[in-house]
């Protein structure tokens, strides 16, 4: 006979992701302590993460969009490495 799944409500997930978050404890040490799967603590951490916009939700990204998005990031790279060579020159010259 299959096994019913329990429902947590979102105060303990939320709680049990603000250990993870605000302790030194790993998710395993954590399920541990709450008598749950650590499957199911980092799931609830990897969507809280997403909800903090920490990770980017992978149902979310459009796969035809990243190389386009990789090409801009180092681009914008090398835009910030030549400014901040400038910045550094301008600073040598003025002594």
């Amino acid at each position: 006979m299959p096994e019913k799944r329990r429902r947590y409500d979102p105060d303990f997930r939320g709680g049990a992701v603000g250990i993870v978050r605000e302790t030194n404890k790993s998710v395993a040490q954590v399920a541990r302590d709450l008598g749950l799967n650590p499957g199911t603590v980092t799931h609830w951490v990897a969507k809280d993460k997403i909800a903090r916009g920490e990770k980017l939700d992978p149902e979310k990204v459009d796969p035809e969009r990243v190389p386009q998005l990789e090409a801009e990031v180092a681009e914008l790279r090398i835009e910030r490495d030549v400014l901040k060579r400038s910045v550094a020159f301008g600073s040598e010259a003025t002594r």
